[in-house]
């Protein structure tokens, strides 16, 4: 899954895709280097961000949703918002990716419910319930995300259109993400496919002390290791060097003996 943030100011590359030309571009290339799903982002969800209103984030995403389209590019949003969900899959996106799993914006489940749409459940203590302490980090973060996946069955959604995600980066210390990436064969008994975001993100520079822009390395080395633990999806920035890593990482895993 390739990163395309159509904003000014998410965390890692903000500002360079905001023009809905360069975005198409970008993502058309994304796909050339190996990507399978472009994941769309038009407010960003980094630590300290200034939440962009609706309107504003549909301004940003749906020229782009609607073009990508057109190209027969498998197509995620990265929303929590309810209305932005409904116009981008009515413009052709084919999967959301909530960062709040149903918290942030109730009715998104109703939305989801209506078009059947497979979703992306990501576990956020951050935005969702500040300040709470972990008793057992992954038990806890299985036990809130079944709780979210019984509540979208409850509500309609087939089960087989849920996939998780941990949360790396989202109210946890660098310690218990990499904790999550060692651990992460432990969502397995959950029975959904996986997705893990991990790319330069906080936690990667804090273990190696570097900046965003040098944290290529880091990333790739979370890409194997999520692989290899038990990830289905990997949302990356550096698409052709994951990609490698990822086709190298499956040979070595899937090889008999």
């Amino acid at each position: 899954m390739g990163i395309l943030n159509v904003t000014p100011d998410s965390f890692s590359d903000g500002g360079r895709f905001f023009d809905p030309n360069y975005a198409v571009e970008h993502a058309m290339q994304m796909v050339e280097d190996g990507a399978d799903i472009i994941d769309i982002g038009g407010a960003s969800s980094r630590p300290n961000s200034i939440m962009v209103d609706e309107n504003e984030e549909l301004r940003r995403i749906l020229p782009v949703v609607k073009r990508l389209a057109e190209k027969n590019v498998l197509l995620s949003v990265d929303t929590f918002r309810a209305r932005v969900a409904e116009e981008a899959l009515a413009q052709g996106a084919h999967l959301i990716n909530d960062i709040g799993s149903f918290e942030m914006d109730p009715e998104l489940l109703n939305v989801l419910c209506r078009w059947q749409a497979p979703v992306v459940l990501m576990h956020n203590r951050m935005q969702v319930k500040p300040g709470e302490v972990y008793g057992d980090l992954v038990g806890d973060i299985i036990r809130d995300l079944e709780q979210s996946i019984a509540r979208a069955v409850a509500a309609g959604l087939r089960e087989e259109l849920i996939i998780i995600d941990p949360g790396l980066g989202f109210g946890k210390t660098p310690g218990e993400n990499r904790l999550l990436l060692k651990r992460l064969q432990d969502f397995r008994s959950m029975g959904r496919p996986i997705l893990i975001g991990a790319s330069r993100k906080t936690f990667i520079g804090k273990t190696l002390n570097l900046e965003i822009d040098e944290r290529l390395e880091g990333s790739l080395a979370a890409v194997a290791i999520a692989i290899m633990n038990g990830a289905d999806i990997v949302r990356v920035h550096d698409v052709k060097e994951s990609a490698r890593v990822a086709l190298m990482t499956d040979a070595v895993r899937l090889e008999n003996g």
